[in-house]
């Protein structure tokens, strides 16, 4: 037990070496082994309620809480269940993702893949920071319900540089929390060397993205094919109709033949 605690806590923040400060990298190692590796941008926004300039009734405020690059973090690692917390601010913010892996069946036989199973995000709204003057402050749960999100085959990293938006609801009067993810990068599973990722699997956002990029170069190389064809064709076309013997058109020069 003491062993396997000892490789939950072998984790670092490496949140400094992105260019972006937005971005965040955190990387979990269990025997000297890359076994989880995540790059994301992370935002919250949380309702809450203030009181209105006449102090009855209340009115909704939002709480933008981004991720901090100081976040502390554990990890766990499993071959079917993974784990990553995050937490700032005097654990004032704590984030929790839980990742499964899974077999199914389809057409073309047994298949594993991997997934987003559970998010969790735990906040203060005592917390002056992002919070400005709370009605009734204090520690609140936003949880994913049932969460199928990231979808990866096994094997494969996941990658999405556009923006997802995770709906959690939380325990403060059903509230909901958006997640806010960009620029992803993730694999809990099957990394296979030290700090690399195996061959990314593209969200369906940019895909569409990089087909909408690629779309007008592809039409464009076809329509460019079908001109240099149809000149070609001309070209032949207009050689074979010169070799031959030209009939005149007006009759009366038809006496001149023969």
């Amino acid at each position: 037990a003491a062993a396997r605690l000892a490789a939950e806590q072998e984790v670092e923040n490496l949140s400094g070496l992105s260019p972006n400060p937005e971005k965040d990298i955190f990387v979990v190692r269990e025997n000297r082994t890359t076994c989880l590796m995540a790059e994301f941008a992370a935002k919250f926004i949380v309702p809450y309620d203030v009181w209105a300039s006449n102090y009855v009734d209340l009115i909704t405020e939002q709480a933008d809480i981004p991720l901090s690059r100081g976040a502390e973090m554990k990890g766990k690692c499993g071959t079917n269940e993974s784990e990553l917390e995050l937490s700032w601010l005097d654990q004032a913010y704590i984030l929790k993702l839980s990742f499964l892996k899974e077999g199914h069946n389809t057409s073309r036989g047994p298949e594993a893949s991997w997934r987003l199973s559970r998010i969790q995000f735990t906040y203060d709204s005592s917390e002056r920071t992002y919070f400005k003057d709370a009605v009734s402050p204090g520690k609140y749960t936003a949880s994913s319900h049932r969460l199928s999100a990231l979808v990866t085959p096994a094997g494969r990293s996941y990658e999405c540089q556009a923006q997802q938006t995770i709906s959690l609801v939380s325990t403060d009067h059903q509230k909901s929390v958006q997640l806010l993810l960009s620029e992803v990068r993730l694999q809990p599973f099957d990394i296979p060397a030290d700090f690399v990722f195996s061959e990314e699997h593209k969200c369906p956002v940019d895909q569409r993205e990089q087909l909408e990029e690629t779309l007008p170069l592809i039409l464009g190389l076809i329509l460019g094919l079908v001109i240099m064809i149809t000149l070609g064709i001309y070209h032949i076309h207009h050689k074979l109709t010169a070799s031959q013997v030209q009939i005149p058109r007006d009759r009366s020069q038809y006496k001149h033949m023969g």
